[in-house]
């Protein structure tokens, strides 16, 4: 792809970034281990504490907690990182100042990695993770009913299959699904065509290391659970309301967009955000970019009015 497609303020930080060697499992262990030194670094805020907890069954949860938590909302984050890397910890800078700036709870799973541990083991993870804060609410003064699950990349998708996998539970629920260039479709790793396309950041090729690793052989089989692969639901009525930020050159777009409009035609209030010359994970790669900074000023908008329905 030609850098010349990126939005200009975001040009340098997109050219400077490393190939991610993900594709086998010396290079996955060393990306694990490097990963967060590669990201952008930034004081956490202050009025906000972050802890380890773990649950019952041994997961570690990374919790941000503000001094106030007035408005008794949370956030049930995921992280990103293929299925394959990425640790909650490499997000503390972006979540312990939308935990001050919201004066809400945010937990983060540590949840199981591929191909080590493929499907269902995430989304398990991610499930428990959503009824400790059920359980653990009143000692963090959590609403139950304003609690959000939100993520980015494969943790975007997580969060979506999350809110598919809540609803068909029944019981409470999530009252919003916050959505950062979301991870939906195994199928669109199958499709070679995007391989020439070469996208910045995450380009197919990783893609289909990133599904093959979570799904097997299952990867691209008409059977594939909708809780790996939300693309894949058919009836998506009575979900709570989306929000889907994603940018135009980037590889997830035109699955989000689909995404999207499958939401508002099953009459789910879904609002997407296009950001043009956005390259994958553009906000965390580039925060301080004046355009990286307005997208996410309007996706935590979004997120405190969901919050405060």
């Amino acid at each position: 792809m030609d850098i010349n497609r990126v939005h200009p303020e975001l040009r340098k930080a997109t050219g400077s970034f490393p190939k991610l060697p993900v594709t086998s499992g010396l290079g996955r262990k060393i990306t694990r281990l490097l990963l967060p030194l590669l990201l952008p670094k930034a004081k956490t805020q202050d009025g906000t504490t972050i802890a380890w907890v773990k649950t019952s069954g041994g997961q570690r949860l990374r919790v941000f907690t503000p001094t106030s938590t007035k408005t008794k909302a949370a956030l049930l984050y995921i992280h990103g990182g293929g299925m394959m890397i990425g640790t909650p910890n490499m997000d503390d800078v972006l979540l312990s100042r939308i935990a001050t700036e919201l004066d809400i709870v945010i937990v983060s799973p540590e949840y199981r990695l591929a191909p080590e541990n493929p499907y269902p083991a995430a989304i398990d993870d991610c499930n428990e993770a959503w009824h400790w804060m059920l359980a653990n609410a009143a000692n963090y003064n959590i609403d139950t009913k304003r609690i959000a699950i939100g993520g980015e990349s494969a943790g975007g998708g997580l969060a979506a299959g999350s809110v598919l996998r809540i609803h068909d539970e029944g019981g409470t629920q999530p009252i919003a699904q916050w959505l950062l260039c979301p991870m939906l479709d195994d199928r669109t790793a199958l499709d070679r065509s995007l391989d020439e396309v070469d996208h910045f950041i995450w380009n197919n090729k990783l893609n289909l290391a990133g599904w093959t690793s979570y799904l097997g052989s299952q990867i691209g089989a008409d059977d594939v659970s909708a809780y790996a692969a939300p693309s894949r639901r058919k009836d998506l009525k009575g979900l709570p309301k989306a929000w889907i930020g994603v940018g135009d050159i980037e590889l997830f777009y035109e699955e989000d967009r689909k995404y999207a409009e499958a939401l508002k035609a099953a009459g789910v209030a879904c609002e997407l955000d296009v950001v043009a010359g956005g390259p994958h994970a553009f906000e965390g790669m580039a925060p301080e970019a004046q355009v990286s900074k307005d997208y996410m000023a309007r996706a935590k908008a979004w997120l405190k009015k969901a919050l405060e329905s």
